[in-house]
């Protein structure tokens, strides 16, 4: 979904509704901030949140994700293709969980492996030095590389606002998490919270 275009289509409609942006977050019960965003395009409208901000708006949720009013004929179309691209989206975060695993795989185990058998064989400490090193360094890469793919892997959902975001990478390495929340300061509210991890933007 073009979130530009989808942002622009929902001022449009709320300009049409005589509305003001504080107006439209008060009848949704959000914040104005939370309707800016979605204006300038900066995220699309949470799933708890379309069906009323259609019915507010008089548009329904496939001319919203379409970002344009459509005709009987263009709208069977424009759903399949909206219908497509939720498929891609979900599919591409597969992709990325598959990866995280293949990185895992092939550089933290040999990793380990390498400054266990470092640690434990007899050998020269030169020899020892250049394999914990070795180790160390596939070490860090790989959870570098692990982090950064997993730190784009869909959207953080905000526990006060429910906005959905992308941490940068310094806010996501820096997060006390468990497996499926990460402590992050919410680009909407401003509040921290452990977020919770959404595999959708």
């Amino acid at each position: 979904m073009d979130q530009i275009r989808t942002g622009k289509f929902i001022a449009d409609m709320r300009k049409e509704k005589g509305l003001t942006q504080k107006q439209l977050a008060d009848l949704l019960s959000i914040s104005d901030k939370t309707v800016s965003k979605w204006e300038c395009g900066n995220g699309l409208p949470e799933v708890a949140l379309m069906l009323p901000l259609c019915e507010t708006l008089g548009v329904s949720v496939n001319e919203l994700l379409s970002g344009e009013r459509l005709s009987d004929s263009d709208y069977r179309k424009k759903a399949e293709e909206n219908m497509m691209e939720l498929m891609e989206e979900k599919e591409r975060s597969k992709r990325n969980i598959r990866l995280q695993i293949c990185v895992a795989v092939f550089t933290l185990l040999p990793a380990f492996a390498l400054i266990i058998i470092a640690g434990l064989a007899d050998m020269q400490t030169w020899m020892r030095w250049t394999l914990i090193g070795i180790g160390c360094f596939m070490l860090i890469g790989g959870i570098a590389i692990a982090a950064a793919l997993d730190s784009h892997m869909g959207t953080f959902e905000c526990r006060y606002c429910k906005t959905r975001f992308v941490p940068t990478f310094g806010a996501y390495l820096a997060g006390p998490h468990t497996i499926l929340t990460r402590r992050l300061k919410c680009p909407n509210c401003g509040k921290k919270s452990f977020c919770r991890r959404r595999l959708t933007h």
